[in-house]
C-alpha cells in the first residue's frame, strides 16, 4: 500500500531565534497555526479519500520547531492525531515531526514516544559551525549529534534536513555534511538548496552584493552528488528543493527553485552513466525501463545534445526494469 503524508503547519510558533533564511509563512503558505478542531476536521474529512485511494498516511507536524511549542498545545495536537492512528490503524501509519536539534531531550522524547510518534526529523541545515553561526542558526554541529544519537536509542526514525548555499557555504561543506549524516545514520533526508526570500537577513546581504547563493548549474550538480552519495547507502532522500508554491515564486529574491530539481539533478546521474558507458563516439542502443526515459534523455532533450556533441548517437528501447544498458552498433 502507498504511504503519504498528512502535513500539519506550525508557522514559525516554536522557534526561539530568527534564522537569516527563514520566512516560515511564505514557505509553508500558512498564516496562523491550526487549532486542534481544524486538525480533527482535516483528519476526519481525509478518512474516507485515503480508503478510497488505498493510502496511508503519517501525520506530519512540519514548520516550527514542534517540539519547542507551547507544551500544551504541542500535546493536545498529539493526542488528537494519536486519538486517529489507534483508532483508524488502516489509514493513519503514525506521527512524524520537525524541529531544531536543540529542542530535543530525554523528557520530549518520552512525551512523543507516548503518543505515536514514529519519525523525527532534524533541521540541521549544515554540520560546518561557520555556516551555522553566520545563518544565525543557534545551534552547532555539535548538537545535531546529541540529538540524533538520542533519537536514534530511543527508537525514533531519523530524518535530517540539509540547505545548499548558505551564507558563507560551499560545495564542498555541503558534501562534508552529507558524509556526517550518513555517519550518523539516519534513515531518511530532505535537501533544500536555498531560496533568498524578501524580508529575511539573506536578502538583506544579497541586495547589498554581500552574499550569493550557489548558481543554478553548481547547485543541480551538487545535488546529483548528493542523490548518488546517499544512494550508495541507501539512504533515501525524501524531498529535494521546496514544494511548488505562488508564495515562494512571488517572494523570492535570489537562489535556486524549481519544481523539477530533482528530476534535473537525476537526469545529471544519468548523463555521467550515459558519458561513462559511451566511451567512444558511435552509434549505440541504450535500454532503460519506461519510467526512466524522463530523465535519461534529459529536460528538453539535453543530455541527447550533450552526447551528440561527442559524436555519439542512440536509439532508445524499453526494458522492463533495466536502468541503463548500452549496446554498441557503429
Amino acid at each position: 500500500m502507498k504511504q503519504t503524508n498528512i502535513s500539519v503547519f506550525i508557522p514559525h510558533t516554536g522557534c526561539k531565534n530568527l534564522c537569516s533564511f527563514c520566512n516560515q509563512r511564505t514557505i509553508s503558505g500558512c498564516q496562523t497555526p491550526v487549532t486542534v478542531n481544524e486538525l480533527h476536521k482535516t483528519l476526519s474529512f481525509q478518512l474516507d479519500n485515503l480508503r478510497a485511494k488505498q493510502i496511508k498516511a503519517q501525520i506530519a507536524f512540519f514548520g516550527g520547531s514542534f517540539t519547542a511549542i507551547d507544551r500544551g498545545y504541542m500535546t493536545e495536537l498529539l493526542d488528537c492525531a494519536c486519538g486517529f492512528v489507534k483508532t483508524y490503524p488502516d489509514v493513519y501509519a503514525g506521527i512524524r515531526c520537525s524541529t531544531r536539534p536543540d529542542c530535543i531531550d530525554a523528557e520530549v522524547l518520552e512525551i512523543l514516544k507516548s503518543r505515536c510518534v514514529m519519525a523525527i526529523e532534524l533541521g540541521a541545515q549544515s554540520m560546518n559551525d561557520e555556516v551555522l553561526a553566520a545563518n544565525q542558526r543557534g545551534h552547532t554541529a555539535k548538537d545535531v549529534e546529541v540529538s540524533s544519537r538520542l533519537i536514534k536509542q530511543y527508537g525514533f526514525e531519523l530524518g535530517l534536513q540539509m540547505m545548499t548555499g548558505l551564507y558563507r557555504d560551499t560545495p564542498q561543506y555541503c558534501i562534508d555534511t552529507a558524509k556526517r549524516f550518513i555517519e550518523l545514520g539516519c534513515d531518511t533526508v530532505r535537501i533544500y538548496p536555498t531560496v533568498i526570500l524578501k524580508g529575511t537577513e539573506l536578502d538583506r546581504l544579497h541586495s547589498m552584493g554581500v552574499y550569493d547563493s550557489f548558481d543554478f548549474d553548481t547547485t543541480v550538480e551538487l545535488c546529483a552528488q548528493l542523490l548518488e552519495m546517499f544512494g550508495r547507502v541507501d539512504i533515501p532522500v525524501i524531498r529535494m528543493g521546496l514544494h511548488a508554491s505562488k508564495d515562494v515564486e512571488n517572494s523570492m529574491t535570489g537562489g535556486v527553485y524549481h519544481p523539477a530539481l530533482r528530476e534535473l539533478a537525476e537526469s545529471r546521474i544519468y548523463l555521467k552513466k550515459l558519458l561513462s558507458l559511451c566511451s567512444e563516439a558511435g552509434k549505440y542502443i541504450i535500454y532503460t525501463d519506461k519510467r526512466n526515459i524522463s530523465k535519461l534523455l534529459g529536460q528538453s532533450g539535453k543530455n541527447r545534445s550533450e552526447l551528440l556533441k561527442r559524436g555519439i548517437t542512440f536509439k532508445l528501447k524499453e526494458e522492463n526494469g533495466t536502468e541503463i544498458r548500452v549496446e554498441r552498433i557503429g
